[in-house]
């Protein structure tokens, strides 16, 4: 149950609304207040509450409007909020601010390396992935690795390195945070914070980067068997944290071919997009592991309606540190840039034509 605050509402009656809500729920029931666009709102298992609840708070004079949404995500569902989020990444201090979601018209190109190996490295790719017209630089200070012995990132060091790397291109910097005591710290250096796959269910951390994230935007990756429903509750949990500044990323699902490293589940872009007001990212390069295979699926991400892509790119894929065979070439990126660009062209001047029709 979703209970959005009257905006004229005093202090005095907004605290005397969280405290009967806290009231009526009991302690064991966790009850989020957090703010979505231009909403102030209380969310709640409405199974906590009876009737006699569900009228005490219905007659306090800071409720709006008690909406209850038919999916176990409340907050992040278009049933809530039925127009797409916009979330705005950077800050002008420090880079070039990036709109991603709402009606921005043109895809949202994250690329760099899937590690940032050395500062000679990060910087020939960032300076390249900007010519080549991505608007976030993508780069992994801190490394999960399948194996104890693999290159693990620089840690703290890489973190410097991309915000150098920020300073002198303008593009945001977006990095992956691993633990909940270190949020706070990659918070510092970067403008999107990455929840990778392996993490998606990683409660305590989904809710540090709610709660301790300093409002920066989130990309949440999709778990490697996770169900839509799953995921979007992982976001659930972000916003309830106190952060709604989610954005989703479809980076394929585990399958039984050994021939692609994932299976890239492109149906799940249309139909997040009816289930939820969260913008939508395509990664081709997690989802097939062959860097052939992914300007064909990048495409293919933007045909299916996704805001944005994030690639990985390397100076010389085959050197890399990690990843390396599903790495593309600067090259290969710009070609990437103009055909999405192209593509989202394409599909507005449908559109256009189709209403016109």
């Amino acid at each position: 149950m979703i209970i959005v605050i009257d905006a004229q509402a005093n202090q005095d009656e907004r605290a005397a609304l969280l405290a009967l809500v806290e009231r009526v729920a009991g302690h064991r029931r966790p009850v989020a207040t957090t703010c979505i666009g231009e909403s102030e709102v209380i969310a709640i298992d409405q199974a906590a509450l009876d009737t006699q609840a569900l009228d005490a708070i219905r007659h306090q004079p800071a409720v709006a409007q008690i909406l209850t949404p038919t999916t176990p995500y409340q907050l992040v569902s278009r049933h809530f909020k039925a127009s797409p989020s916009r979330i705005v990444v950077g800050d002008a201090r420090h880079c070039d601010p990036v709109i991603i979601g709402g009606e921005q018209a043109m895809p949202v190109i994250m690329a760099g390396p899937c590690a940032v190996e050395s500062r000679e490295q990060l910087l020939e790719t960032a300076r390249a992935v900007k010519e080549a017209g991505a608007t976030v630089l993508r780069g992994g200070a801190f490394k999960p690795r399948t194996s104890p012995y693999q290159f693990q990132g620089l840690g703290i060091e890489g973190l410097r390195l991309l915000a150098e790397a920020r300073q002198e291109t303008g593009l945001p910097v977006i990095t992956e945070v691993m633990e909940p005591e270190m949020v706070e710290v990659v918070a510092d250096y970067a403008d999107i914070l990455q929840i990778g796959a392996r993490n998606m269910q990683n409660f305590p951390l989904l809710q540090a980067v709610g709660r301790r994230g300093r409002g920066k935007a989130v990309m949440l990756k999709r778990g490697l068997s996770a169900t839509i429903d799953e995921w979007l509750l992982a976001a659930e949990y972000i916003v309830a944290a106190g952060n709604p500044n989610v954005i989703l990323c479809e980076r394929g699902v585990r399958s039984f071919d050994p021939q692609t490293r994932n299976l890239l589940d492109l149906a799940c872009v249309p139909l997040l997009h009816e289930l939820t007001h969260l913008p939508v990212i395509v990664d081709p390069s997690h989802a097939t592991g062959r860097r052939e295979l992914v300007p064909t699926m990048a495409r293919a991400g933007i045909a299916a309606g996704a805001e944005g892509l994030i690639l990985e790119v390397h100076p010389d894929p085959n050197s890399a540190l990690c990843d390396g065979r599903q790495s593309i070439t600067p090259a290969e990126l710009r070609t990437i840039v103009y055909e999405a660009r192209l593509m989202v062209q394409i599909m507005q001047d449908a559109d256009r034509l189709s209403q016109v029709a």
